[in-house]
């Protein structure tokens, strides 16, 4: 799971409903901007957490709450959210920003990513980056695969990354 930190203040649980799957998600916001989208309940996360408030009428948590659950359903394909990406490296947010660069139904391997950010040959390092992100779903981590075009390590899971993948059409992995 990501491994840069940055304040949650409020937070939510929410449950995504994609097609044969439940997938449970912890929302969290700054106040200002989103700050986490984490896979699981959020006693999985107290460490991260802290003494944040659960305030699922947080705009930022409302709205991202909202828009997931509209990407869940099939009727959002993009994300109109601010997201504070701040705890990051200069590498890790270079690396994010490529993510969000990835179209919906689409997929791209780590080494084309580090590729596009004019890092070649360092997909390793680019795979930690993507490890870290911890705005998942809005900045599409899962839409990365192994260079064979094989699901490879995701910090929600490699069964929510084949939904998550299957809910934009991608099915032949």
């Amino acid at each position: 799971m990501p491994t840069t930190r940055t304040e949650a203040r409020y937070w939510d649980e929410i449950v995504l409903e994609l097609p044969g799957c439940q997938m449970p998600l912890t929302v969290a916001s700054d106040g200002c901007a989103l700050t986490g989208v984490r896979f699981g309940p959020a006693s999985d996360h107290d460490d991260w957490l802290g003494r944040a408030e659960r305030r699922p009428d947080d705009p930022v948590v409302a709205a991202a709450a909202g828009q997931l659950r509209e990407y869940a359903a099939g009727r959002a394909e993009t994300f109109d959210l601010a997201v504070n990406l701040d705890a990051g490296s200069a590498f890790q947010r270079a690396v994010w920003a490529a993510l969000r660069d990835i179209p919906y139904g689409r997929t791209t391997t780590y080494g084309a990513v580090a590729a596009a950010i004019g890092r070649p040959g360092q997909a390793r390092a680019v795979g930690a980056a993507v490890g870290a992100n911890p705005v998942g779903i809005v900045v599409p981590c899962h839409r990365v695969v192994g260079a064979n075009g094989s699901l490879t390590g995701f910090g929600g899971g490699l069964a929510n990354k084949a939904a998550l993948l299957s809910r934009e059409g991608i099915t032949a992995i």
